[in-house]
């Protein structure tokens, strides 16, 4: 007897969200259609450029929709393409009700904590920036309210090296959750998977970073400053002012509980060792 084709719509714009489309593809799980962020300019020459999703979808033939709203006529398609269920990771955008409604099994989305703990757009960076050293991904059906659906399945994880990385903690946590997303979904869609609520008196939140987070005061405590170099790395990026110039820390330690700069790259200048700048 042929297993039957599980046919979903992937929402994501990304790196990130490649990396959940490598898992699901891995196990054979392909989607029948991709809805991702517009094109947009950007890099020195302002050229238009396609979303991360949008380039691993047309390596695949796999259609897109790039909508900036979603139109009657992008309903339309979303309800032609009669998708067994939506999925999204890292889309960018809040789903209206009308998208949220078509989908005959909801939306599964990919959410790099342990729920109920750091919902919201930054729980890595948060979990790191607070020092907290076991965290996980979850797997959630989403609902009206933000990351507050039940859990298909949850994960821990405690980095063995910390503070990690912000960037390479996302890149493990992403893939393990779309391994764990790739291992549920056609056991979700036979209704062979218990839905947890999560327990909603235990949630924690965490806001969107912006750039002027990332500024440093030397002066603050080393442990914190290391959390926060750890936490923002990528983005928003750690940075410090000196004789008027803007100072990215890329790398640093704690040696004799002082804060010691290993990387920076000074505004208009290439990464160098912190030795190099003071000498240069």
């Amino acid at each position: 007897m042929d297993t039957p084709t599980t046919k979903f719509v992937f929402f994501g714009t990304p790196k990130l969200s490649t990396i959940v489309l490598d898992e699901l593809e891995s196990r054979g799980l392909l989607p029948s259609l991709v809805v991702t962020a517009p094109d947009k300019p950007s890099g020195r020459g302002m050229k238009m450029n396609s979303s991360p999703v949008k380039q691993w979808a047309q390596k695949r033939s796999i259609p897109t929709m790039e909508p900036e709203s979603f139109s009657d006529e992008e309903i339309t398609q979303l309800t032609d393409e009669a998708a067994d269920v939506f999925v999204l990771v890292a889309y960018g955008k809040i789903l209206p009700q009308s998208v949220i409604d078509i989908s005959p099994k909801g939306i599964l989305n990919v959410h790099p904590s342990l729920l109920p703990k750091f919902r919201g757009p930054s729980p890595v960076r948060s979990a790191i920036l607070q020092d907290v050293k076991t965290t996980g991904v979850s797997v959630m059906l989403i609902d009206k309210k933000m990351d507050h659906g039940p859990v298909l399945v949850q994960e821990e994880y405690t980095p063995e090296i910390w503070p990690p990385n912000a960037r390479d903690l996302d890149n493990y946590l992403f893939t393990r959750g779309g391994a764990l997303l790739a291992e549920i979904l056609p056991q979700y869609l036979t209704g062979d998977v218990f839905l947890k609520e999560q327990n909603h008196d235990e949630a924690t939140y965490c806001k969107l970073f912006t750039k002027e987070d990332g500024l440093l005061n030397l002066d603050d405590d080393p442990y914190q400053n290391l959390l926060k170099i750890h936490a923002y790395a990528g983005w928003p990026g750690t940075f410090f002012f000196s004789n008027d110039v803007r100072i990215t820390v890329t790398q640093a330690h704690i040696e004799n509980d002082a804060l010691v700069l290993d990387e920076v790259i000074p505004e208009g200048k290439k990464k160098m060792s912190y030795e190099a700048y003071l000498q240069s």
